[in-house]
């Protein structure tokens, strides 16, 4: 895998190869032309992706943030409380060690972790190796949860339904305006971790007004993934992403 772009010889849902075709050079006049080039490969194998999942019935969501913001408890919480309710298989994306994955597969999932090393980002050749694996059944969700980075993830399409971005209270208010890229193309947006809200500087109604700023199409839900205020409403929005629809039976313990 390339250190600088996140580029992999993974094989794609096709079985094909995944050809770098581009040097790495840093601070010319190429770079521009190299970036697009590497961003229209993603593209296609990220459309590719997306036709197979489709094909199968599948959701998937890629889930993006700073690192620290609450992905993992999230999905922890959602493995455990909709088990047997919602087949849900999760690829998870870090720089090292295989620590989330642990805990996702001990709340009941089952994952496939991918470490990109000095890579900032998944991409669609990757994300295409971990659905061959996981091999997800007809009805069932795939969180993709993309490595820790507000900036990068944002520029690669992996063949996702739809994008779910994290802002922790911890966080500051001002961040959908320090980073719009990673803003505007959020289907949701989700505020964790708000039981820290009594102990720190956040305003969420001025969060809100950047959201609609940057990304006036997004939803957006305040929730805990430690004390289970507002997952019924994530879990709301999760199963009417699902295809064919539906309401999960939510678990008193997240009203």
């Amino acid at each position: 895998m390339c250190a600088t772009c996140g580029c992999t010889d993974e094989p794609d849902l096709a079985g094909l190869g995944h050809d770098h075709g581009h040097e790495h050079p840093h601070g010319d006049g190429r770079t521009v032309t190299l970036q697009q080039k590497i961003l229209a490969r993603n593209d296609d194998l990220a459309e590719r992706n997306r036709g197979w999942l489709r094909d199968r019935g599948v959701l998937a969501i890629n889930l993006m943030s700073s690192p620290g913001s609450g992905k993992t408890t999230l999905l922890e919480r959602t493995s455990q409380e909709l088990a047997g309710q919602l087949s849900l298989s999760v690829v998870e994306g870090d720089q090292e060690t295989e620590l989330d994955a642990g805990r996702i597969r001990a709340a009941g999932s089952r994952v496939v972790q991918i470490n990109t090393g000095a890579g900032c980002h998944l991409d669609a050749a990757m994300v295409g190796g971990a659905l061959r694996t996981l091999d997800p059944p007809a009805g069932s969700a795939v969180v993709i949860e993309n490595v820790g980075n507000l900036v990068c993830p944002a520029l690669f399409d992996l063949g996702e339904t739809a994008r779910v971005v994290l802002a922790s209270v911890t966080e500051g208010t001002d961040k959908p305006l320090k980073y719009p890229q990673m803003f505007r193309r959020a289907d949701l947006v989700l505020i964790t971790k708000t039981d820290l809200s009594p102990y720190v500087n956040f305003d969420v109604a001025r969060f809100g007004e950047y959201i609609g700023q940057v990304s006036p199409q997004a939803m957006m839900i305040s929730l805990s993934a430690v004390t289970g205020s507002g997952m019924a409403c994530w879990y709301e929005w999760l199963t009417g992403m699902l295809p064919g629809g539906g309401w999960l039976a939510v678990p008193a313990a997240a009203d």
